[in-house]
């Protein structure tokens, strides 16, 4: 945990702003965990909770705000759902970063996204991928 905490920290710093990050990983996996240390590289003090039964939360860093969505509990058309949340016409702004836990529920993309798989190895061992989608 203290390793996936790390990595996503140095992910933080490295953001600049206009970026989304689609997380995929089973439950349990570190999903959470790794956008911790993402909002305290991107220099959040507030502690982030899980958005899982409100979608999403906004967290104000100095350089842009940072959107931890989970649609975990969305069915159906999802993207209708997140299109209602507003998530259209933010992300892609350069003002903001958007984390989207379970994003293989979406059909519809930004421009300028991420991928990053958390891989389950064992109890105390993940694989995490971090790479760009073109």
């Amino acid at each position: 945990a203290k390793e996936t905490f790390e990595l996503g920290k140095k992910i933080g710093t490295s953001l600049k702003g206009g970026e989304t990050l689609f997380l995929s990983g089973e439950m349990g996996a570190g999903k959470t965990t790794l956008i911790q240390g993402i909002s305290e590289g991107v220099g959040i003090k507030t502690r982030l909770i899980s958005p899982t039964f409100i979608l999403m939360r906004k967290y104000v860093a100095s350089k842009f705000d940072l959107y931890h969505v989970d649609l975990y509990r969305l069915e159906g058309n999802v993207d209708h759902d997140v299109r209602e949340l507003g998530i259209y016409d933010l992300w892609g702004n350069s003002g903001n970063v958007f984390v989207i836990e379970w994003s293989e529920k979406l059909k519809v993309f930004p421009q300028k996204k991420y991928q990053i798989s958390i891989d389950v190895i064992s109890e105390d061992t993940r694989k995490i991928t971090y790479e760009p989608i073109h």
